[in-house]
């Protein structure tokens, strides 16, 4: 039944669907190219993500690996993921490419510096993380570790903390991109959002402890930026909004210029036929309404809804028409014929 109501739907809605399988495929096809390439070099990948932990460790002790094939299978995770950051330029454009066609004119004027935006932060809470919060929270970790405990971690649990962090950093650090859009999407405002403050400061805490180890350290590492990029987001939706506002009221001004009522088209013709080409007659003053004019506050209790007559109506009203000519005929008392002029003789 639907199908017979909307024909088009169905095509409408596999056209989204193949260009979303074609969307993924191409993403996957990128990230496939760049992982062959780093597949040789993932025993040096490992070897730098190693320098934090390597630098808070004992001299001379190692990282060790529990599992058989673990020295094979950390080295080409690490290099899987590596593949992953270094495509997700790519992978936010086809992201945006894919829902641009729904979007607005001036918003589509958003589509590049988000784009550019987003993916330097991501980069900026990935090397965050790397260079400032590992060294911080493995130090803090065998500074608090007892004397009695020989620290040697394995690989896959540190490739693991590693990646988890790396996610939750460059995630973390969208707050700014988020903020905006909220803001020139209308679903809030700067100013709610200065308001809602102490309410994002709970939240951020919240996720920074389930992003991160069950320690202060890096929860106070992973929130304290977020709660600063979620005012850097307000500052800068302060100083885009009201431009849009203004190139709003613009369009608006210009709809109102180009746009003319019919009761305006018709006003100026009547004044143009009556006065002349470019003449103008200034409107008569309105008369004085009587005590037996019905007033009416608006057109919709002037004007009665017309309702078609049927058959035997239209029948009652020739009749009643002919027999006011019957009438007529019987009053003047002649024939209708007689009123004929008589024709000459010849």
């Amino acid at each position: 039944m639907s199908e017979a109501n909307n024909p088009g739907e169905e095509p409408v809605f596999m056209s989204h669907l193949i260009e979303l399988r074609d969307r993924l495929l191409r993403s996957v096809l990128v990230v496939f190219v760049i992982l062959l390439p780093l597949l040789f070099f993932s025993a040096d990948l490992f070897t730098y993500l190693t320098v934090p932990i390597m630098a808070v460790l004992p001299e001379g002790q190692q990282l060790i690996a529990i599992d058989v094939a673990s020295p094979f299978l950390a080295p080409f995770k690490l290099a899987i993921f590596t593949a992953i950051f270094l495509a997700i330029p790519y992978l936010l454009y086809q992201a945006w490419s894919f829902i641009a066609p729904g979007l607005y004119q001036n918003e589509r004027k958003l589509v590049v510096p988000l784009l550019i935006s987003s993916t330097l932060l991501f980069y900026a809470g990935i090397a965050f993380a790397y260079l400032v919060v590992f060294k911080l929270v493995f130090g803090f970790f065998y500074a608090i570790a007892p004397e009695v405990v020989n620290v040697t971690p394995d690989i896959n649990s540190y490739l693991d903390f590693t990646i988890k962090m790396f996610f939750a950093f460059g995630i973390s650090f969208e707050v700014p991109i988020a903020t905006i859009l909220f803001c020139w999407t209308g679903m809030t405002t700067p100013d709610k959002l200065a308001d809602k403050r102490r309410y994002f400061i709970v939240g951020v805490l919240i996720v920074s402890m389930l992003m991160t180890p069950p320690d202060v350290v890096s929860q106070l590492l992973l929130g304290i930026p977020m709660w600063l990029l979620f005012e850097a987001g307000i500052f800068f939706a302060r100083r885009i909004l009201p431009k849009r506002n203004s190139d709003d009221d613009d369009d608006v001004e210009d709809e109102e210029e180009n746009s003319i009522m019919p009761n305006d088209v018709a006003a100026k013709a009547s004044t143009t036929v009556s006065t002349g080409v470019g003449a103008a007659e200034p409107p008569a003053e309105p008369e004085a309404k009587t005590e037996s004019e019905p007033e009416f506050e608006t057109e919709e209790e002037f004007e009665e809804p017309y309702v078609e007559p049927t058959d035997e109506e239209i029948e009652a009203e020739f009749d009643r028409i002919e027999a006011e000519e019957d009438d007529d005929e019987d009053d003047d008392g002649s024939d209708p014929q007689s009123l004929e002029p008589e024709k000459k003789p010849e």
